[in-house]
């Protein structure tokens, strides 16, 4: 029986530094208008209008003074606007899997390590960009709902949600793809963080359903360097890590059938993501997520 459980248990291992400066330069941007935020501009027609104080940012040209702090211009000198949450440039949420299967790796790293570090990645990019940024967790239902804030202490709270997951339930993506939809009616970015090992037809339909009402998203899947090579040397016992089953195999003689399924089930989603305009990126474990979500994200940005 191969397979092993290592969790994080500080919410700053999840920045690794290395991957933060490759990032830093990089900034997300949706396809299309997203409620009224054009993409990539930090200027919106709610300006003013919310009553949420968010926070401080330095006065640039061409900033309306009727959100200057003057409190702080006595104090200091200094010209600083009053930002307030409906200022941010889009609402995203990240949705994280963390049932069973996550808790899988062959080597050092699980797949919901390596989510675990996507999503705060992530989260630091756009806060950064001052967006706002919320996280689901699920398994086969919605654990945890973070609302959307784009202060930049927001990032902790976020941390330690994440480090403080653990693999548990079934896989039921579509099931919180779903709850979603019906949540949240504002358009924005939903970032999906799965290994996906769902019935694709029902994910795909929990996809649609967040593409019919507007959100751009974004499909991270997670995979182990094992589950798509099938390189056991020997005969194994391999345990379901959602319901317990344990089946003995031998790994060698199917393994090139297998290969092939893992291929076809992979080619999958990628090929119905693209049909339904969704970004979709598989990630193996084996990869540098700093060095793989660059990658993908700087292929998005020469694709605007």
């Amino acid at each position: 029986m191969l397979g092993k459980v290592s969790r994080v248990t500080n919410p700053q291992t999840l920045l690794d530094p290395s991957a933060v400066a490759r990032l830093s330069n990089l900034q997300i941007r949706a396809n299309a208008i997203v409620e009224g935020f054009l993409t990539g501009l930090h200027q919106s027609p709610y300006h003013g209008f919310s009553v949420e104080f968010s926070q401080h940012r330095q006065y640039m040209p061409g900033d309306s003074l009727k959100h200057l702090d003057y409190k702080v211009l006595a104090k200091t000198g200094r010209y600083y606007i009053k930002q307030y949450e409906e200022e941010t440039n889009l609402k995203s949420y990240i949705l994280l899997d963390h049932s069973g299967s996550m808790g899988y790796g062959s080597g050092d790293v699980t797949k919901l390590d390596y989510g675990e570090a996507l999503a705060a990645a992530l989260s630091l990019m756009l806060l950064k960009q001052r967006d706002a940024v919320g996280l689901v967790t699920f398994d086969q239902k919605v654990s945890t709902i973070m609302p959307p804030h784009s202060a930049m202490g927001w990032l902790h709270p976020l941390l330690t949600q994440l480090a403080g997951l653990e693999p548990s339930g079934e896989t039921k993506v579509a099931s919180a793809l779903f709850d979603i939809a019906e949540r949240v009616k504002r358009k924005g970015l939903i970032v999906l963080i799965s290994d996906m090992l769902d019935d694709p037809d029902e994910v795909m339909a929990g996809l649609r359903a967040l593409r019919h009402i507007g959100h751009e998203v974004l499909v991270f899947q997670i995979l182990d360097p094992m589950e798509l090579s099938f390189a056991f040397p020997r005969d194994s016992r391999f345990k379901d890590l959602e319901t317990g089953e344990v089946l003995a195999s031998r790994p060698w003689h199917i393994r090139e059938e297998y290969k092939k399924l893992i291929r076809e089930f992979v080619d999958n989603y990628k090929n119905r993501c693209r049909s339904e305009r969704i970004d979709y990126q598989m990630f193996s474990t084996d990869s540098p997520y700093g060095i793989a979500l660059f990658e993908f994200l700087d292929r998005r940005r020469r694709m605007l």
